[in-house]
């Protein structure tokens, strides 16, 4: 048994950089499918070892994550960008930040936002006329950012807010997309990507500074309880518990801004992009629009979905599972090896980057049926019943799972039920085009027709 993993050749200095920066998404599953399990590529700056078998995503996330923490990328860009939120943060201070943050994202609290969630959607669709050409990725976006300043900041954001988060989301995305020659150039290079971060940063955190502010002067009750069956009225979103735990001394002005930029991105971003694949996926397979159209009928029968209705909506629920899997907003995980360790059969050494990719993994025959069909069905219990576990992890697993989860699934639910309830989104362009940086985009704006139901 060879000790050293295989992989694809790579040339001097940039290694297999220009070969993902190409296409990351043909670079991962023609690795995965040349080489098996485990496989060794080079991105720099450290060894990097690709794993696809849900077994060992499950022993990494779930069974032994203190062993394998957060990879460092030596990117200090994303740190510039998030800093020390739940996102990227660690040990104790991922703990503590976790904790304080948990109430905000209690099943308890989380169904009391249906009505604010169904409520911008709503008020998306007073926008909205039959015929109407619209680029429905930018449309989810606006609406989930609006959601995700509501419930979880605790004001509303005025669309001036808006756009300016919407026009700098590209130099940041930019920013992290796969480039083999990034690494030989400094972040603190003036180049004209670089500028255009850190200009894009700027203008995100004058954003925040104005809604925290907004948030101290509208009140957030200094002293409130906080715990997670606390019987209070007062105000539970993230800024207001971030807050009172300034006022105890458990946190700093930086901390807040590093939560809060994490939650403004990651927790519209996903969310956006899910139903964006979802809406795209419906107008290619008329025939599970129409049965999802016709729960929808039978369940909401005209009326503005609930939180209690989402939970009846259960192919509803398939047919976001499926999107997830065929086009995983995550599409790729990282995570380092603190020690030396045995994984599939090959030694990989301390220090080494493990990525564990959803968009291999999601896509792989060996455990899925025709793996490239759009077919909410195989998420019926019977036929998922076998399944590993960690075939599918769209939201990652173990300790650092996502917080949002149950948020995001609701949220995607309703929104899906209030717009399919008035309209068909017809896709007016080509095949997808994707792009991958922190998370999977489209190239080209997602054209769609809006035709009344």
């Amino acid at each position: 048994m060879s000790i050293r993993p295989p992989g694809p050749n790579g040339v001097p200095l940039f290694g297999n950089g220009q070969q993902f920066a190409d296409d990351p998404f043909e670079f991962m599953t023609a690795c995965a499918d040349a080489y098996g399990d485990v496989v060794n590529f080079d991105l720099g700056p450290i060894p990097l070892y690709m794993l696809t078998n849900p077994r060992d995503i499950n022993r990494v996330l779930v069974s032994e994550p203190q062993r394998f923490p957060k990879l460092d990328l030596g990117d200090d860009a994303i740190y510039d960008l998030l800093g020390d939120g739940l996102l990227l943060s660690e040990g104790e201070t991922w703990q503590q930040q976790r904790e304080l943050a948990n109430p905000a994202f209690h099943g308890r609290r989380v169904r009391t936002l249906g009505d604010t969630m169904v409520n911008h959607t709503e008020s998306m669709l007073t926008e909205w006329s039959d015929g109407d050409h619209r680029d429905i990725q930018i449309e989810m976006a606006r609406l989930t950012v609006r959601i995700i300043v509501t419930a979880m900041l605790g004001t509303d954001i005025e669309e001036e807010r808006i756009r300016t988060v919407q026009e700098n989301l590209e130099p940041l995305g930019a920013r992290f997309e796969p480039n083999a020659f990034r690494r030989l150039i400094p972040d603190w290079a003036p180049t004209a990507e670089n500028r255009e971060f850190r200009a894009a940063i700027n203008e995100l955190e004058a954003v925040i500074d104005d809604i925290i502010a907004d948030r101290r002067g509208t009140g957030y009750t200094a002293g409130a309880e906080t715990a997670v069956d606390a019987d209070t009225d007062e105000p539970m979103d993230l800024l207001s518990l971030l807050l009172r735990a300034q006022d105890r001394g458990e946190q700093t002005d930086q901390q807040i801004r590093d939560e809060m930029m994490t939650m403004l991105l990651a927790g519209h971003d996903t969310t956006a992009l899910t139903l964006t694949y979802t809406w795209y996926l419906l107008s290619q397979h008329p025939e599970v629009e129409q049965r999802m159209h016709a729960e929808l009928d039978s369940v909401l029968g005209g009326d503005a979905p609930t939180a209690s209705d989402a939970r009846q909506l259960e192919y509803t629920e398939r047919v976001l599972n499926e999107a997830m899997r065929l086009y995983p907003p995550v599409y790729t995980l990282f995570r380092e090896a603190t020690t030396d360790v045995k994984i599939g059969g090959y030694r990989i050494p301390a220090g080494s980057g493990l990525m564990l990719p959803q968009w291999v993994v999601h896509r792989s025959p060996r455990w899925y049926d025709n793996p490239k069909q759009f077919d909410p069905d195989r998420w019926k219990p019977e036929r998922a019943a076998d399944r590993p576990r960690f075939a599918f992890f769209p939201f990652g697993g173990g300790p650092r799972h996502c917080i949002g989860k149950q948020f995001s699934m609701l949220e995607a639910k309703l929104i899906l039920g209030t717009v399919a309830q008035e309209y068909r989104l017809d896709y007016q362009g080509d095949a997808l085009n994707l792009r991958g940086s922190l998370t999977m985009h489209p190239k080209e704006p997602v054209a769609m027709e809006l035709e009344s139901r």
